[in-house]
């Protein structure tokens, strides 16, 4: 699974890249003056935009980094093809986990469940999760343990709909 801020920062590479190549194009002439200073304007407009984006990479990359985050791909997946991405990070005495079902598309387009656990265990890491599959889709039950329980969302259906 590539992270959100991975896909974030293709497209801010892509819109650097384009802008530099615009702006390669040339200086206005005398006849053009009105049109350039129009197009000045827009690239005040998408200089704004690809500062927005180059924070949000940042952000995002920051974040991953920091919360030590961790993406593993679930099996079995299921019969029709769905597939189950699990993103856990772990911060300072926490711990938190997030599942994703990836369809045929191969995106995942929302969050299916979290869970949030004690002293920054991770269950899908340590293997105390169990993943089944029915004709209704998925569901994922996290456990942990008697010095590490799950505090907060220890079972979750996954809808690969």
């Amino acid at each position: 699974m590539i992270p959100g801020w991975g896909v974030s920062a293709v497209l801010l590479v892509v819109s650097l890249v384009l802008r530099w190549a615009f702006a390669r194009v040339g200086h206005p002439t005398d006849a053009s003056r009105l049109l350039w200073k129009r197009a000045k304007r827009a690239r005040l407009g998408s200089s704004l935009l690809i500062v927005t984006a180059a924070l949000g990479t940042t952000w995002g990359a920051v974040d991953d980094l920091i919360s030590n985050v961790e993406y593993r791909v679930l099996r079995p997946a299921e019969p029709g093809g769905c597939t189950t991405v699990v993103r856990e990070a772990s911060f300072l005495m926490s711990g938190n986990g997030e599942v994703y079902a990836v369809g045929r598309t191969g995106l995942a387009l929302g969050e299916s469940g979290s869970w949030t656990v004690d002293d920054g265990y991770r269950p899908i890491d340590a293997g105390t999760y169990e993943l089944s599959w029915g004709r209704d889709g998925g569901h994922l039950r996290i456990s942990g343990t008697s010095t590490d329980p799950v505090l907060r969302g220890g079972s979750t259906d996954i809808d690969c709909g």
